[in-house]
């Protein structure tokens, strides 16, 4: 018997047309979110900053790290030029110590330096590399994981429709979907943590507003972070 699927909040995209593709990938659109202006609560605008590289010491020094890479073989049904793409080893998956008040389980996505991390007992954490919005579309709040999705569809609603009726009206979920191998939807908004078909965007300001990772590891992290996990984005 097939499981019900959850319901999906609805999606706002704007096209990219000077980096359309053929097949419709990661670069066809961004999310964006919100309607006319307001938005939920929880969200706050961050200004426009430049990526500074942090010091090695802000995550402790090499002797404490431990690598914990994620898969780095081919998830089934993607494309062969977004597999195995090499990325800054920093933006690999690893454990490493991390002090914070939050309780174990919690998503705690550091905007400026783009990481991920999800807490740990005693003091530790998985990071995760990942990619954020691009200026003028970071933001930060405190939200929670109101619903998960494998190989998540993409819907544009009629608003988006009516402004650029040359997008398609749905996407299967698949590779050549934007929003990659899972997606993780944060509260009441249209935020999500999802995977990406363009590997090569991770450590970078990229979105619209989405938290973005590479397909083997949003699948790793879906794996890990229940429904109703605490999500913090600084």
């Amino acid at each position: 018997m097939a499981q019900a699927r959850p319901a999906t909040p609805p999606m706002v995209v704007v096209a990219q047309p000077q980096r359309m593709r053929s097949e419709m990938g990661g670069g066809f659109i961004e999310a964006i979110f919100g309607n006319g202006g307001d938005r939920d609560p929880g969200y706050a605008p961050l200004p426009q900053q430049q990526y500074i590289a942090p010091p090695q010491a802000a995550y402790g020094n090499p002797g404490s790290m431990q690598q914990v890479y994620a898969s780095t073989g081919p998830v089934a049904g993607e494309p062969p030029s977004s597999q195995n793409y090499p990325i800054n080893p920093v933006y690999e998956k690893q454990e490493v110590a991390y002090q914070t008040t939050e309780e174990p389980g919690t998503i705690i996505i550091d905007t400026p330096n783009k990481f991920l991390y999800l807490v740990e007992p005693n003091g530790r954490a998985l990071r995760y590399g990942v990619g954020v919005g691009r200026p003028g579309f970071m933001w930060a709040g405190t939200h929670h994981v109101s619903a998960k999705k494998e190989w998540p569809d993409w819907t544009p609603p009629p608003e988006m429709l009516e402004r650029q009726p040359y997008l398609p009206r749905h996407m299967d979920g698949g590779p050549t979907n934007p929003l990659g191998a899972r997606a993780m939807y944060l509260g009441s908004t249209l935020y999500r943590i999802h995977g990406s078909n363009e590997p090569w965007t991770i450590g970078t300001n990229v979105s619209s507003g989405c938290i973005r990772m590479r397909n083997a590891d949003v699948i790793d992290l879906y794996g890990r972070v229940k429904v109703g996990a605490k999500v913090v984005v600084m």
